[in-house]
């Protein structure tokens, strides 16, 4: 295959369309900390909106955090499914799969060779990774700002509620403030166990559908695989080379190779001459005799040998 590697034009790229996004989750987590009430005025803003929807938002605390997440999980799946094409995220994650399984195989036989392809291998595919992330990231520049309203109301809902603690089937008394993994508390590991579950729901039907009326799959056409040419290697220089045939040898040994290699030398006639005619056997007096290959008769009757 003809193909041209991956210049650096594309790495850059990736990682300039990468860069915004970071740069705009920085910033927002930069106001959040310095200026308090900027998130104040984001709380205060989304309980304007939250309140009439669910009145029963200071009475019941697991079906809000239910309605919240799912909306927020559903309308964040929605919206990544624009940015991202399912093929080609299904696509690359299989190569990475097998580039990583080849890798750890090469590395148990010790194919220095054939683990430098890898690694290589690897190292062309970074701007693709990069452009995929930076693609999965930008639906949390859409989405942050709302996030953070609704998380800042939640946060603030929980310092009012009319109970401290949340009622769930592994504690029936769950404090608010009780640590999940030192990080995490309780009403935030709430709602993520509450919203995502039907998150990857969601997510799995968009796929599914996406999938099912994907101009490749429609039209039948193979996904395009332009790093193929990595994998090439020619055969007859791979054998031809010296230092690949010592090598061979140095792993076979001589055992393995030594009595194929070696024509197995014998001495003595191979062919023996028939015995005189007349001769008969000494015990059975039967005229079937033979020579054998030792130089002795014997008898083809009662199997006697003598000299």
């Amino acid at each position: 295959m003809v193909t041209a590697e991956p210049s650096g034009d594309a790495q850059t790229e990736a990682m300039s369309a990468m860069l915004f996004p970071m740069l705009f989750l920085i910033g927002m987590m930069v106001l959040l900390m310095f200026f308090p009430g900027f998130r104040d005025t984001l709380s205060d803003t989304a309980g304007t909106v939250i309140e009439p929807i669910l009145p029963f938002h200071n009475q019941y605390f697991i079906p809000t955090v239910f309605f919240l997440g799912s909306s927020i999980m559903i309308v964040n799946t929605i919206i990544r499914s624009f940015f991202l094409d399912p093929i080609r995220q299904a696509h690359y994650s299989h190569r990475s799969r097998q580039i990583g399984q080849k890798t750890r195989e090469a590395r148990m036989a010790r194919d220095m060779a054939t683990t430098e392809k890898m690694q290589k291998l690897q190292m062309q595919m970074m701007p693709e990774q990069m452009a995929m992330q930076a693609a999965m990231m930008k639906p949390m520049m859409f989405t942050m700002i709302f996030i953070i309203a609704i998380f800042s109301w939640m946060a603030t809902s929980t310092e009012s509620f009319r109970v401290d603690y949340v009622s769930t089937p592994w504690s029936a008394t769950w404090n608010f403030e009780n640590k999940v993994f030192w990080i995490f508390p309780a009403w935030i590991a709430t709602y993520i166990s509450m919203s995502a579950p039907l998150g990857r729901i969601v997510d799995r039907h968009i796929k599914l559908v996406r999938y099912k009326s994907h101009p490749l799959v429609t039209a039948g056409e193979s996904i395009p695989e332009p790093l193929l040419y990595l994998l090439e290697e020619s055969r007859t220089n791979k054998n031809n080379n010296p230092r690949n045939q010592r090598n061979q040898r140095k792993r076979a040994g001589p055992r393995k190779t030594g009595d194929s290699n070696n024509s197995r030398k014998s001495s003595g006639n191979l062919h023996v001459a028939p015995p005189k005619d007349g001769t008969t056997c000494k015990s059975c007096s039967s005229d079937m005799v033979y020579r054998t290959s030792s130089g002795k008769l014997r008898c083809e009757m009662c199997r006697y040998e003598w000299r």
